[in-house]
């Protein structure tokens, strides 16, 4: 089962590579950010959120940011605030919000969870869970959490772990569905609360 796992953990981001939608265009960050003005209210000045239920969005890679909004567009990803916001946005929108996002610093939420509850979610993180065939996920989000920006990962590090929660918790519950072949759904279908939230707690600090 274990090298089941890890042979997963080199599949997934291969097979990935090959489809992925990127981005039409190269964004303009300094055009996009005078298209932020408004969303700064709930993802903070810089794309730093203050709200730990709203995502940080400064230093995302700019793929991922442009396919959430493309997705949000076409209801492929369901939330009542954020499809109205992203409706009216025009490709070349998309494109310079995503490039200003990913061009800014994001400054470390932190978290200090216990230490039994680190090395759970390290573990999980860096190699997955060969008993129940979960990869590890390094594969997509890197060693130190920065993602793979040509491939659309998301960076997860550094994120506010009431966010990162509700968004695993959507993954398994299937409210959240526009992950990419299912990799995230297959991933954590199987991962308890438990360990859910110390993955969460511990890519608050990771970076």
């Amino acid at each position: 089962m274990k090298k089941s796992a890890t042979f997963l953990s080199w599949l997934i981001p291969l097979a990935a590579l090959a489809v992925v939608q990127t981005a039409s265009a190269q964004g303009d960050a300094a055009a996009g950010a005078n298209k932020v003005m408004i969303c700064a209210t709930c993802h903070g000045n810089g794309g730093n959120s203050q709200i730990p239920q709203n995502p940080s969005l400064a230093g995302q890679n700019a793929n991922y940011i442009a396919k959430q909004l493309q997705d949000y567009q076409s209801g492929a990803r369901q939330n009542p605030i954020m499809a109205p916001m992203a409706a009216s946005l025009s490709e070349r929108d998309i494109a310079d919000i995503a490039a200003y996002y990913s061009s800014q610093p994001r400054q470390l939420v932190g978290a200090q969870p216990d230490q039994d509850a680190l090395a759970l979610a390290e573990s999980i993180y860096r190699a997955g869970n060969g008993d129940i065939s979960a990869a590890a996920c390094t594969a997509c989000h890197s060693p130190t959490g920065k993602g793979n920006s040509p491939a659309g990962f998301p960076a997860v590090g550094g994120q506010h772990s009431e966010y990162t929660l509700a968004q695993l918790r959507a993954f398994r519950a299937g409210e959240r569905n526009n992950d990419l072949n299912g990799m995230m759904r297959t991933v954590v279908e199987r991962l308890t609360d438990a360990e859910l939230e110390a993955l969460a707690n511990y890519l608050a600090g990771l970076n």
